[in-house]
């Protein structure tokens, strides 16, 4: 216990208190993380976080912004590798979403609970952006449209939050297309696809 306490002493212990957190976040969801469980898990009293983390919501939004991060980092990397293709890369950019909430559930819950997190917190809207301006820049296309750069990415994000949603929450199960034989998050990919490039 002397040499935590002599590491957090150089700055160590916020980072410890996020690793934390995001441990008991996958775990047990978004309710167990509290401030008491965190110091609890990483060993120090609970009164030691109120310099990093003096409530649930500064905390909370801490993991937001560094899960919008860790995604947004994700999403450049997976989108600088896909082929110069629009349909590529608008399918590598939902694939990248679907497959990082299927993979980290609590932590895509996390990121649209917004009464859990500091709305106005200019960090967290700043680390949302970059994901978001990343697919309005992978929509952007000089080719005429009957709707807006916006509208379609709202449209692409509607439908991958809500089939992630549905199959974190259980009302969906993965399964195949019954006509095409693609895996359903491909498949439904293609139907929005359609609509977006025509």
């Amino acid at each position: 216990m002397a040499s935590k306490a002599n590491g957090y002493h150089h700055g160590n212990l916020r980072a410890e208190l996020i690793m934390a957190a995001i441990e008991i976040l996958d775990e047990s969801g978004i309710e167990a993380v509290t401030i008491r469980q965190v110091a609890r898990r990483v060993g120090v009293g609970h009164s030691a976080p109120a310099n990093h983390f003096p409530h649930k919501q500064a905390l909370l939004t801490q993991l937001a912004i560094n899960i919008f991060t860790e995604l947004g980092s994700l999403i450049k990397s997976q989108l600088q590798s896909a082929p110069e293709d629009l349909r590529e890369k608008i399918a590598v950019f939902a694939n990248t979403l679907v497959e990082f909430g299927l993979a980290k559930p609590n932590q895509y819950r996390l990121l649209w609970r917004r009464d859990y997190l500091d709305n106005n917190n200019e960090e967290l809207n700043g680390a949302m952006d970059v994901i978001y301006d990343e697919l309005l820049e992978t929509l952007a296309s000089p080719k005429k449209s009957q709707v807006s750069v916006e509208s379609k990415a709202i449209a692409l994000w509607s439908m991958i939050q809500g089939y992630v949603s549905m199959r974190i929450d259980g009302n969906l199960q993965a399964k195949q297309d019954e006509v095409s034989g693609q895996d359903r998050q491909q498949a439904i990919i293609e139907v929005l696809l359609h609509g977006i490039l025509s």
